[in-house]
């Protein structure tokens, strides 16, 4: 999303079909990449909830505060732990379908975006819990997450939007 907006405001192309983009175009480059960004947030979270609600649901947890469940990192890790598994299986679920969404929404910038949620995350995590979260298993499934998330996402978007990729005997003449 940062490089996505930083390019269109600089009249930079780094994508084929957006060409060079005259000055009086920067507001509404600007508008498109915070609406993306809102899209893919509302779609991110939305998922997340969803994705909670079927682990509490399939794993019979009831001692999972469904609100907190995306931001909560305070879980003990174990895989005998039934709250442990509904954090983690709907982390690593929302971030792999979150990329599928993400590629139908920014088509190209899957990775740009997803690095951008991923930090938003983080930063409403230590707004909500009050703390910043140091624990290694939060910070592991996090990552592994935006990692599936960006290759799982790029992959889709690289199928659906081919045409529209620059490749590097392109890159050439730029």
């Amino acid at each position: 999303m940062l490089l996505d907006y930083c390019c269109r405001c600089c009249g930079t192309t780094l994508i084929k079909r957006h060409g060079h983009l005259p000055i009086n175009s920067k507001l509404n480059d600007t508008w498109v990449v915070l609406q993306n960004l809102l899209m893919c947030m509302v779609c991110f979270y939305s998922l997340y909830y969803i994705v909670v609600s079927l682990c509490i649901g399939i794993l019979k947890v009831e001692e999972v505060d469904c609100l907190l469940a995306p931001f909560d990192y305070t879980t003990q890790p174990s895989w005998h732990n039934p709250k442990y598994l509904v954090s983690v299986i709907s982390t690593e679920v929302t971030y792999v379908l979150g990329g599928l969404i993400f590629a139908w929404i920014v088509e190209e910038w899957v990775w740009d975006y997803a690095i951008t949620i991923t930090l938003l995350h983080v930063g409403l995590t230590v707004a909500v819990m009050a703390d910043f979260p140091s624990t290694e298993h939060w910070w592991i499934a996090l990552g592994s997450g935006l990692a599936m998330m960006i290759f799982g996402g790029q992959l889709l978007a690289y199928r659906l939007f081919r045409n529209n990729f620059v490749h590097p005997e392109d890159l050439q003449n730029f």
